[in-house]
């Protein structure tokens, strides 16, 4: 018996800040978490308020799953679409004005280890493409106008696995954090990985892995990623075509 409730306790720790904010979390999105149409978002845009933290009016599509509520913030007008996921434990997530959030994005700070790095920013006016993964055990902060396309991955974590002796799980891991700066555009299936900077005004092409700083106003692509051209007013569509 002391084992399963050492579980429950367990589980319950990594959905809510507390007992009674899992209840008040869990039964308030049962009620009204599957309505849909404009009535649905209606409810949520109202109801949500006790569980999270708006400062303005929000739209949240059905199916939308939040853990640790309670440390989550929208900006004014931020869109969260159909089976958006967003774990704020424990340090928060917060999404600026007008962000749009698209369908089976992740969001996920998931920090079980006290690191007071943890946490997902995102600015204003961004956009967090179709099934998105965002990793914020380091921390990652998103500028404003940023866009990701679909199935770009922002990992600020990364397992350490230097001794061949020991499984890498027992290793331990690193989690220096993202930083992207402002109008960075991340193509189809780009990976950003723990400890780099994105500079202001770059693009990463599709399908890119980044593991090194990326200077601002460029254009970066391969495996892994490397400049390829300067952002200079110059460029043609084929070049963009070509890149993304």
């Amino acid at each position: 018996m002391s084992v399963i409730l050492d579980q429950l306790r367990l589980y319950m720790s990594r959905q809510a800040a507390s007992f009674g904010r899992y209840w008040l979390e869990q039964l308030l999105m049962l009620a009204v978490g599957w309505i849909p149409t404009v009535i649905g978002i209606g409810l949520r845009g109202f109801l949500y308020r006790l569980i999270l933290r708006m400062d303005g009016q929000a739209a949240i599509e059905s199916g939308v799953r939040l853990r640790y509520a309670s440390h989550i913030r929208l900006g004014r007008g931020v869109y969260l679409d159909q089976n958006t996921y967003l774990h704020a434990c424990p340090q928060g997530i917060e999404i600026g004005d007008e962000t749009l959030v698209m369908h089976g994005a992740v969001l996920h700070v998931y920090n079980f280890r006290d690191m007071p790095q943890s946490g997902i920013k995102i600015g204003r006016n961004s956009l967090v493409g179709e099934y998105t993964v965002i990793r914020g055990q380091g921390g990652v902060t998103i500028g404003d106008r940023v866009y990701t396309s679909p199935f770009t991955q922002i990992i600020a974590v990364n397992h350490v696995f230097d001794d061949p002796q020991r499984p890498f799980v027992d290793q331990g891991i690193t989690a220096e954090g993202i930083v992207i700066e402002d109008d960075v555009w991340l193509g189809a299936s780009a990976v950003i990985t723990d400890g780099v900077r994105v500079g202001k005004g770059s693009v990463v092409a599709a399908g890119a892995v980044v593991t090194k700083d990326v200077p601002p106003n460029t254009v970066v692509a391969g495996v892994p990623a490397r400049v390829i051209k300067t952002i200079d007013g110059n460029s043609s569509i084929t070049d963009r075509t070509v890149y993304l």
